[in-house]
């Protein structure tokens, strides 16, 4: 065994006592991922919450305009992930492998599979806004710019790519947002027996 063993062994052949601590931090982080996972609702409000508190941050010190430019784009660029199809249709036109999304109103029902699901989407936010939230403390981070032109500039970026997505969904007509295949009652069921 050498030293700089990734498996986190000291040169002894026993577990280091700082790559014990770090594998047991991870479980438990992972533990309380895993625990999370059917809270959607708590989960998001967690992170409207901490980004809330990142913005009133950021007012009160007037700084970090960089930071927060950055991430914006990193959060729409999450966002555009989560709206796209695992499996781009365009790219299905060309070859006629494996499944792709319905056409015609007579195909059969698929689901639509994300790009990025729901809970790495959360999961990369939330870090995003923790990582953001330690830049602003220290002050190398804090580069002095002329903020309205970046929010002007986002929100440019912002509508361009919002609009190509769309036309994406409609050119391929896919609602990134379903629920689930419509059901449609039997009509024996539906009438009224006297």
């Amino acid at each position: 065994m050498s030293e700089g063993d990734s498996t986190g062994e000291s040169i002894h052949g026993k577990p280091s006592t700082i790559g014990s601590f770090f594998t047991r931090l991870g479980q438990i982080y992972q533990s309380w991922l895993d625990k999370s996972t059917p809270f959607s609702t708590v989960r998001w409000a967690v992170t409207l919450l901490l980004t809330l508190i990142y913005m009133i941050r950021v007012y009160i010190l007037q700084g970090w305009y960089i930071v927060t430019y950055a991430l914006g784009i990193y959060h729409l660029n999450l966002f555009i992930a989560f709206l796209s199809p695992k499996v781009d249709p365009s790219i299905m036109d060309d070859a006629d492998d494996g499944p792709s999304l319905p056409t015609k109103q007579n195909e059969e029902f698929r689901p639509f599979i994300r790009r990025l699901p729901e809970f790495k989407f959360w999961h990369s936010a939330t870090k995003g806004i923790v990582i953001a939230m330690i830049c602003t403390f220290f002050e190398a981070f804090n580069v002095p710019v002329f903020w309205p032109i970046l929010v002007m500039y986002f929100i440019m970026l912002f509508c361009i790519t919002m609009k190509r997505q769309i036309k994406h969904m409609i050119k391929y007509r896919y609602l990134p947002f379903t629920h689930g295949k419509r059901t449609y009652k039997d009509n024996l069921q539906s009438k009224v027996i006297l």
